[in-house]
Order: C-alpha cells, then sequence, then structure tokens
C-alpha cells in the first residue's frame, strides 16, 4: 500500500515506518467484531497513507511509485513487466482517490468485503467503484489488459 502513495523509494520506506507505527499504537483498539484483522491493519494503513499524501499536497504532491522487477525473470520479462507495471501504476495514479484507494487495496489482494470494511464503504458501493476503476483503467491504457 505503500508504494501506492509514494511516488520515490525513500518517501515509501517512511511512509512504512510511519504506517507501522500506527499499526503498532492502534493494534490495541482492535476488536474482532468489527471486522477481519487484515480489514483493521488495511484501515490503519489506509488513513496513515490518507494522512500523508494530504501533507505532501499541501507541499508538493504525491503519486504511486514504480515497482522493482522480479529478479527470477529473464531480461526481456524483466523489460516487459516493468513498462506493464508503470502503465498500469501511472494509470490509476489519473483515477480519482475514491476509486485509487478501492483498486490499490484490490491490487494488494484485498476481498470487497475486507476493502469494504477498512474504507467503512457498503461492499456493493465497492463493487461499483472497482467497476468504474476497471473502466477507467482501460480506457487509459488503451484498452490493453
Amino acid at each position: 500500500m505503500a508504494s501506492g502513495y509514494a511516488r520515490e523509494p525513500a518517501r515509501r520506506d517512511d511512509l512504512l515506518q510511519e504506517i507501522s507505527i500506527a499499526l503498532w499504537q492502534a493494534l490495541p483498539r482492535w476488536r474482532g467484531e468489527e471486522g477481519t484483522l487484515r480489514a483493521f491493519i488495511a484501515r490503519v494503513a489506509h488513513n496513515r497513507a490518507m494522512d500523508a499524501l494530504a501533507s505532501e499536497q499541501r507541499h508538493r504532491g504525491s503519486a504511486l511509485d514504480d515497482h522493482l522487477p522480479d529478479p527470477d525473470a529473464d531480461p526481456q520479462q524483466q523489460a516487459a513487466r516493468a513498462q506493464q507495471q508503470g502503465t498500469l501504476l501511472r494509470a490509476v495514479q489519473q483515477l480519482p482517490l475514491g476509486l485509487r484507494q478501492v483498486v490499490l487495496l484490490a491490487l494488494e489482494g484485498f476481498s470487497q468485503r475486507e476493502i469494504g470494511q477498512a474504507l467503512a464503504l457498503e461492499e456493493n458501493t465497492v463493487a461499483q467503484r472497482l467497476s468504474r476503476a476497471r473502466r477507467q483503467l482501460r480506457e487509459r491504457m488503451g484498452g490493453t489488459r
């Protein structure tokens, strides 16, 4: 999630540390009846990332970071994967914040239910936002998958 909100690797690392501290502080407040631990962690991480995003936007803005290529892939696969990831990340960055939030959590492997718990949204709202985001991503990426 940190890489979805921080462009530079150093800022991503800083944000990851800030999220870790926020999780450490928030963990005693978790109650199982409020949802899964995973959704609770995502909510805390999301809230901390949003605070950092707001702070950075006041100063200079924030964007998505590029991911490192898979070290096990051959160089051609690495280049192709890096290009695809870069294209996807730039497209995700251009999404409105409400759509970007659900996409980032979906890309992290969260279910629609968990995304709803993390963002305090109804599951059908998450599904609608994901559908809109996919449509916009296809348009921005030229119809490629």
